[in-house]
């Protein structure tokens, strides 16, 4: 009897905790649901526009691709550099990140001929966490007949190098009397050579592997219409951190070239208002990446605010650039406190570029196309 009382007693107690368990889940549920609306009220105007097919997307991938190295199917990730836009609105907003994969590569081929890769990507992950199914494409190969042309403008110039070199080496060899005797056969016959041996070299030239390395802007093209949500332009701004008396304006953000040909210099415009209990100077302040590298002025642009003092009551107008290791990355003119190292303010820059003239963002655009050079450059410790 005891027996049979306590396995009624056990069986009212695992039911009870059932519907407890149940009424658990089914009030949690209710409450995600809730939430998820509650955030796309937050992020999204209601609206939707088209992504359509021929559209193309700006990124830059996360990690090298080497066609020397890497093979057909292998992944990768990449992130949206720029904003793409609608009639109303972002629908895809810059940092969305994109899957992709290796569908081939080629390896470079006597006569110039070139190695290529070529890239799929098939969804994207957006900030706020959404994947989105595309059919994007990428590729660094040429169209046969502009690859042609390259090789032939290439061939041409080292036929010409070849001769010139070869005229010179008559000039020097014979002397310039032979040269006036022979009323210039010499030369010409040195030219011949020369231009043989130039040709030689061109059709013994190998083309280029390919390097896709962070910071090198890609191009995707979609080729499929994909309906998009519209964000509020509110959603999209990035947080700041202010300080009470700091007034910092950028009025101009401009990508410009290092002095060694690199596009990875940034360029503000800024004007300062000092109405804090703070002194600053140019060496006080950085710019700061979303990985939290942090780079100080540089001292190939205008130094005049990198060595001023901003004292209570000041103001200030002037120029100051930064040298980065990833231009499509989003950063912050951080000031820090003198004495304990610690940030006062952060101001973004992609909030600031929103209002940059629109003749700038195409010079700017324009300037980061200039990077795409996917070319490898020959390592001279390789003894192939």
């Amino acid at each position: 009897m005891k027996k049979i009382i306590a396995i009624i007693l056990l069986f009212l107690f695992i039911s009870a905790n059932s519907l407890v368990y149940a009424e658990t889940l089914h009030g949690h549920a209710e409450k995600n649901e809730q939430f998820e609306k509650q955030i796309e009220k937050e992020l999204f105007t209601g609206e939707v526009e088209q992504l359509e097919r021929k559209d193309i997307i700006n990124m830059t991938v996360s990690h090298v691709l080497d066609s020397n190295i890497n093979i057909e199917g292998d992944e990768f990730f990449a992130e949206v550099t720029d904003e793409v836009k609608g009639d109303r609105g972002v629908i895809i907003p810059k940092g969305t990140v994109a899957h992709g994969k290796i569908t081939q590569t080629a390896d470079p081929k006597r006569l110039g001929r070139q190695g290529w890769i070529e890239l799929d990507f098939d969804y994207l992950i957006t900030p706020d966490g959404r994947e989105i199914p595309i059919e994007g494409k990428m590729s660094t190969k040429l169209h046969p007949v502009a690859e042609a042309s390259k090789i032939i403008v290439q061939d041409v110039g080292y036929t010409l190098a070849g001769g010139a070199i070869g005229g010179f080496a008559a000039l020097n060899w014979l002397g310039l009397e032979a040269a006036i005797a022979s009323q210039g056969y010499t030369l010409a016959g040195g030219a011949a050579v020369g231009g043989a041996i130039g040709l030689g070299m061109a059709l013994m030239r190998k083309g280029n592997d390919v390097l896709i390395a962070p910071g090198d802007q890609i191009r995707v093209k979609i080729n499929s219409n994909v309906p998009l949500p519209v964000y509020k332009e509110t959603a999209l701004m990035q947080h700041e951190m202010l300080y009470p008396g700091l007034d910092i304006n950028i009025s101009d953000i401009k990508h410009e070239k290092d002095p060694f040909g690199e596009v990875n210099t940034i360029t503000l415009t800024v004007m300062i208002s000092n109405m804090s209990d703070k002194t600053f100077s140019g060496l006080d302040m950085a710019l700061v990446n979303d990985y939290n590298a942090v780079f100080r002025p540089s001292i190939f642009g205008d130094t005049k605010l990198m060595f001023k003092q901003i004292r209570p009551g000041d103001k200030f107008a002037g120029r100051v650039s930064f040298s980065v290791d990833n231009i499509n990355r989003n950063f912050w003119l951080t000031f820090y406190d003198r004495r304990k190292g610690s940030a006062l303010t952060k101001i973004s820059i992609d909030n600031a570029y929103r209002n940059v003239s629109s003749k700038t963002k195409r010079k700017n655009q324009k300037m980061r196309k200039k990077n795409s050079n996917f070319k490898k450059e020959e390592d001279l410790f390789d003894i192939r």
